[in-house]
């Protein structure tokens, strides 16, 4: 593998009760593809920040990256970034053959390293594509022909690794959360009740234990943050965004997240508490300020039932802690019926929000990438975040941005 280069910012951030400093900001250059089309051509490289992992057992230089499902253009954008009009509603996957990665990289004090590449596997070791479930968006090619919908394809959106060397992963199509094989295999992939219907003929183990009101998630709005905890025995997983329940109004106005607690062993959701996002106004340094504007991005598992979450637009994220004793589960009640009218998306008067301290707030600190997605927690004062660049397909980069407190 080839070392690659660095670029140094520093920048520091000063408050009451801490300070935070960037000690270095490494351009990542993983090429993919260059494709030229009629009237453009599109410069590709590997989006490898959608999720970032630190494993306990490694060096602290160590971490684990993941790619989602590949390059992807919405159809409305193809005039704009592709020079022509192709389809009306879905994606266009410029490389659908592009399968979701796990990234194991080494970073130097001038050098990063990508030291494995895990390609996600079906059960017969055949690597999986991103292209959508039945169910979901619908894909095109470069031409704007139907693509068939995949159901083993997965957009895979975050990751933590467990000391048997397995991986669980969380991705947005089913929603789902995924159990991984070192070597990339899918071993399970848990979604909500209902959802097994669009993965018909699925090269992999499918478990229905998630509340089928998962399946209540914007399109495109899924699972996008998963952690675990100490003792490996639990996983924790955020909706990127408010549930579109009943409908997509509700999903656009509400800033009610749930949050889930799951039992590995028992492969059982024993808890779910509701997660309240800022107002969008706050976001000090992005210009769009309507509310479905904000997603959690990730979370990281500190302790046992104790998280830190990554709230962002696009320009400036926040990371609070939250704990979820602090706050009742909701789990089994009214609240998980979606015959529930008014919904909790539609409830301003929920009182049973999880309490959140502010840890970080990048808008402070100078020289951040904008669309942080991922954070490989070090420990309390030295973590390494990374952004999602979308392949490139606007020609911005992926960092790797290693920041102390």
């Amino acid at each position: 593998m080839k070392l690659k280069h660095i670029v140094l910012s520093i920048a520091i951030l000063t408050s009451i009760s801490y300070a935070w400093e960037i000690e270095k900001k490494i351009i990542v250059d993983e090429p993919l593809d260059k494709i030229k089309l009629q009237n453009k051509t599109l410069h590709l490289d590997v989006g490898i920040g959608s999720g970032a992992y630190h494993y306990k057992g490694d060096a602290k230089n160590i971490i684990y990256t993941i790619t989602d499902r590949g390059p992807n253009i919405k159809c409305k954008d193809s005039m704009k970034l592709m020079g022509e009009k192709l389809c009306a509603k879905g994606k266009i996957f410029p490389t659908p053959n592009f399968s979701p990665t796990i990234y194991k990289i080494a970073l130097y004090s001038n050098w990063y390293k990508v030291l494995e590449k895990i390609q996600i596997k079906d059960r017969d070791g055949k690597p999986v594509s991103g292209i959508s479930n039945n169910g979901t968006e619908k894909a095109y090619d470069l031409k704007g022909n139907p693509l068939k919908f995949d159901p083993n394809g997965l957009d895979a959106e975050a990751l933590v690794k467990l000391s048997d060397g397995t991986f669980w992963i969380a991705e947005e199509y089913g929603a789902s959360i995924l159990h991984i094989d070192s070597d990339g295999k899918i071993l399970k992939r848990v979604i909500p009740k209902g959802f097994k219907k669009n993965l018909d003929g699925a090269n992999y183990d499918i478990s229905e234990s998630l509340s089928s009101i998962i399946s209540k998630r914007k399109l495109n709005r899924g699972i996008e943050s998963i952690g675990v905890s100490p003792d490996e025995k639990t996983l924790y997983f955020s909706m990127q965004s408010p549930l579109a329940n009943p409908d997509v109004k509700s999903y656009k106005k509400s800033a009610n997240v749930r949050i889930f607690k799951y039992d590995i062993k028992n492969d059982t959701v024993i808890g779910e508490y509701i997660y309240k996002l800022d107002n969008p106004n706050t976001f000090s340094l992005d210009k769009n300020k309507k509310q479905n504007s904000i997603k959690i991005s990730e979370l990281v598992a500190t302790g046992n039932d104790e998280l830190i979450l990554l709230e962002r637009i696009s320009k400036t994220t926040k990371f609070y802690k939250v704990k979820l004793k602090d706050s009742l589960s909701i789990l089994g009640s009214d609240w998980d019926d979606e015959n529930t009218l008014p919904s909790l998306e539609q409830t301003e008067n929920f009182d049973k929000f999880l309490s959140k301290k502010l840890v970080l707030d990048t808008s402070l600190l100078k020289g951040m990438p904008k669309k942080v997605e991922g954070i490989a927690y070090i420990d309390a004062n030295n973590w390494i975040l990374v952004n999602d660049n979308d392949f490139g397909i606007n020609r911005y980069k992926t960092y790797l941005v290693e920041i102390k407190n």
